[in-house]
């Protein structure tokens, strides 16, 4: 008995040839290399602005750390490691000054859990060491050193400080052993966010 002759068409449909399998496959290596590529975007993305949310909570540690300060500064002069007193009770660096500190001033409010044997009031002083805010302090009043730094702000160009007082601001402090500024404004130049304005509010009951 003679066979029935199969159509070209109909034996094609039991598998594929070779030109359709490159075809497919090429197209599935370029569909992965673009996925590969959108996934490597988006943890780009992802890392991007973790790394800025970070940076924006250190921000907010900084600032949440000097208006604490600020807002608890006492009328109270200090005496330096030699025994001579500060000339004001609110020390602030003249504009482009870098060897006195930025601020430093005595604060209320030092906790004592432990209660140790030592004043409830705080000497507390703000130095820019390169590009670091660091904050330092003394373990007592009067004729101590300062204590090692801590890291505040990294990251940090320039700042500079005004200071308002007698109704009027002004970019240094004249000091006084009977007043406080009324407020200190700090524009702080950072690498990576520009320049960033913050002001601090001393106590109403010791300002100038």
């Amino acid at each position: 008995m003679r066979r029935a002759r199969v159509p070209a068409h109909a034996r094609r449909r039991g598998g594929f040839t070779l030109v359709e399998v490159l075809v497919a496959l090429s197209v599935f290596a370029l569909l992965a290399t673009a996925a590969v590529g959108v996934m490597a975007w988006s943890a780009d993305q992802q890392g991007a602005v973790r790394a800025r949310m970070e940076r924006l909570a250190e921000l907010q540690r900084a600032h949440a750390l000097l208006e604490a300060d600020l807002s608890q500064a006492a009328l109270r002069r200090v005496r330096r490691g030699n025994g001579v007193a500060e000339a004001s009770a609110f020390v602030a660096a003249p504009p482009g000054d870098r060897i006195r500190p930025l601020l430093g001033f005595v604060r209320h409010g030092w906790e004592n859990p432990d209660a140790a044997p030592r004043a409830s009031m705080q000497y507390v002083e703000y130095r820019l060491v390169d590009d670091r805010l660091e904050r330092s302090t003394r373990p007592w009043l009067d004729g101590a050193a300062s204590g090692p730094p801590q890291v505040v702000l990294e990251g940090v160009e320039s700042v500079r400080t005004h200071f308002h007082a007698y109704r009027q601001w002004s970019d240094g402090w004249g000091g006084g052993l009977t007043s406080l500024p009324r407020a200190v404004m700090l524009e702080v130049q950072l690498r990576d966010l520009g320049r960033v304005r913050q002001v601090f509010l001393l106590p109403a009951e010791e300002r100038g």
